[in-house]
């Protein structure tokens, strides 16, 4: 039996391997057919309910008294403060006021503030004629393409200043004027969604995308504050879907924040995660369901203050999880002695911040930032302005600004001070990153034998639930080889045969979410993945221990003690760290088409093709080339 030569070769282009013929398959052909129970939906499903479920039976203990109430929203406090934490840094807002618009009983102010340096966010402030002061409102935008130009936003925040609000509606970054994907200079804008590409290297970086739009809201709640014509003792915040989260976020993690209604957002991890399923990006907070976060804390933790929730009968947020939310918050304010804080409107309608619920906001606020118990109904005669008649830049988008950071700018900068802060990478400190457990804490797996011949078709189980492919070429003097291609099982038979003909045993093993086992038909790439983040796992970590059970399984099984690794394209970097942590099972490891490192998706603008990839964090201690 040869040494370990501990040798790494790492190849930043894709290994040729020849197609072996079509249809050779372990798994039957209808495996995951059913889309709704696929293996990882259904191996992530048991996890979710799990935790929920232990949610459920702490919050109904903490239900028994007043002091049980305040120790659960001790620790969603806690949760909350742990994943948006603070930003690098606080600077001045430097606002500028860069045109107005009068309307009938209101103006409209064109506001550019930074929140951070060189890093812009534009809004309309929507302003009661009269002196003031007046409560103030913040209105996130939901994902309009157009951010705060959105016909429902305009109306909504015109329909609040009418009432005696100061409205600020900002663009969220990815949106409006704060478009991210584009050139240097002025030119065409692709009208897609940018949430998930952008929400990759805050990720990495220990953060999320929602804590930097957190931020960028409350600046300008600072900014709302700061005004003389606002009474900062009187902020309500609403916004709808998009909004909806940033406002649930919002309200449970800033204080000044009095009255709130988040809109279209408001159900259960158990309803959504199933239909339609996880949201961008920046709807999934690292460990949220681990940790026992559902959507009713966001109200929870601020109770007893004044929160509405808007919802449509007719919505793809699902209408059922509203109402479960809404009745755990309601007795949660109930037994705190005000029941009447809490509310729900329903509108007979579909998703979207629709006139009943509009109307429903303004009521709500007066009643909890005035005092006052009106009707409200909004009239005709709003007419709604133009994208280019309401933008705050001459240019239309803030990079296109003299001096202007991008988002990608705030990513490579942070990534550049973790990196001068790094220790060197140690097997103890990549475990704990990455939660990937060492090999004798990894139970054997369950070996099924499909059928005999050569090669033998294999499944292994690494844990319930789970189905890993497997082909094996027995017998030979040379040492074995575990292929896991990225691409499924066919895209290396061809390898294996050639090495098998060379006298070394091999195994082909398509890990998790690979080959037969991958997922198909969900809502985008990579959501079922934003489930694994919500429960605090990688796909990464995952991958890895499937390399380590299925090498350690074919060492056994043909009497070695180690294997060479070879592994293409997303489970490179899995074989990597397996690799790294287990040198003497692992003893060459061979990558091809892999992630070069985590560094490159800090300015990479097609980041989400790799967030099966990414890991939560992991930039504070070590990148992959230090593996």
């Amino acid at each position: 039996m040869r040494q370990p030569t501990a040798v790494l070769l790492l190849s930043l282009t894709i290994a040729a391997s020849g197609m072996a013929a079509p249809g050779i398959r372990v798994l039957p052909a209808d495996f995951s057919a059913d889309k709704s129970d696929q293996m990882m939906r259904s191996f992530q499903r048991r996890l979710v309910h799990a935790a929920l479920d232990r949610r459920l039976r702490e919050l109904e203990e903490a239900l028994e008294s007043g002091e049980g109430i305040a120790r659960y929203q001790t620790r969603r406090k806690a949760f909350l403060k742990d994943a948006f934490g603070r930003a690098p840094g606080e600077a001045p807002l430097n606002p500028r006021i860069t045109g107005r618009i009068r309307r009938d009983g209101f103006s409209i102010e064109k506001l550019i503030i930074e929140s951070l340096p060189g890093y812009h966010v534009t809004a309309n402030v929507y302003r009661p004629d009269g002196p003031g002061p007046f409560p103030g409102v913040l209105l996130p935008c939901g994902h309009s393409a157009n951010g705060k130009a959105y016909e429902s936003y305009q109306k909504a925040a015109a329909l609040l200043a009418r009432h005696g609000f100061v409205t600020l509606c900002f663009d969220p970054v990815g949106q409006g004027e704060r478009r991210q994907l584009i050139g240097p200079k002025p030119g065409p804008i692709q009208r897609r969604s940018e949430h998930n590409d952008l929400g990759v290297a805050p990720l990495l970086l220990g953060r999320s995308l929602g804590a930097m739009m957190v931020w960028d809201g409350m600046r300008c709640i600072d900014y709302l504050c700061g005004r003389p014509d606002v009474d900062p003792a009187r902020i309500g915040c609403t916004g709808n879907s998009g909004g909806g989260n940033l406002t649930s976020y919002l309200m449970a993690f800033d204080d000044r924040i009095v009255a709130a209604a988040p809109g279209c957002f408001m159900t259960t991890h158990r309803r959504k995660n199933e239909k339609p399923g996880p949201g961008d990006a920046e709807q999934n907070l690292f460990a949220q369901i681990r940790e026992g976060f559902d959507h009713a804390d966001f109200m929870i933790v601020r109770a007893p203050k004044p929160t509405l929730i808007l919802a449509a009968t007719r919505d793809f947020v699902p209408i059922e999880g509203t109402w479960e939310a809404f009745r755990q918050a309601k007795r949660v304010y109930a037994q705190l002695g005000h029941p009447e804080r809490i509310d729900l409107i329903e509108a007979n309608e579909k998703h979207g911040f629709t006139q009943r619920l509009r109307e429903g906001v303004v009521r709500f606020f007066a009643r909890w930032l005035q005092g006052r118990n009106i009707e409200v109904f909004e009239s005709d005669d709003v007419s709604v302005l133009t994208d280019a008649e309401l933008q705050a830049t001459e240019p239309g988008q803030v990079l296109w600004l003299e001096g202007a950071r991008s988002i990608f700018d705030v990513f490579r900068e942070t990534e550049r001070r973790l990196a001068g802060q790094r220790p060197a990478p140690s097997r103890d400190l990549v475990r704990k990153a990455t939660g990937i457990r060492r090999l004798k804490e990894l139970p054997a797996p369950e070996i099924r034998e499909v059928s005999a011949g050569v090669p033998r078709k294999r499944l292994l189980h690494p844990e319930p639930g789970i189905s890993l492919p497997a082909l094996h070429w027995p017998g030979g003097s040379g040492a074995p080889v575990l292929l896991a291609p990225g691409n499924g099982m066919n895209s290396a038979v061809a390898k294996a045969r050639e090495l098998h003909a060379q006298g070394s045993p091999v195994l082909i093993v398509e890990v998790r979410d690979t080959g037969e086992t991958k997922t198909r038909n969900w809502r985008f790439h990579g959501a079922d993945s934003y489930i694994g983040q919500m429960l605090g796992r990688s796909w990464l970590a995952m991958r890895a221990e499937d390399l380590l059970v299925s090498a350690r399984w074919l060492a056994q099984a043909e009497n070695e003690a180690s294997v060479q690794l070879q592994a293409d394209g997303e489970v490179a970097p899995a074989a990597l760290h397996a690799a790294f942590l287990e040198p003497e099972l692992i003893r060459d490891v061979e990558t091809a088409g892999g992630l070069p490192s985590w560094r490159s998706l800090m300015t990479d603008r097609n980041a989400h093709r790799a967030i099966h990839q990414a890991v939560h964090g992991v930039l504070q201690f070590y990148d992959l080339p230090d593996l």
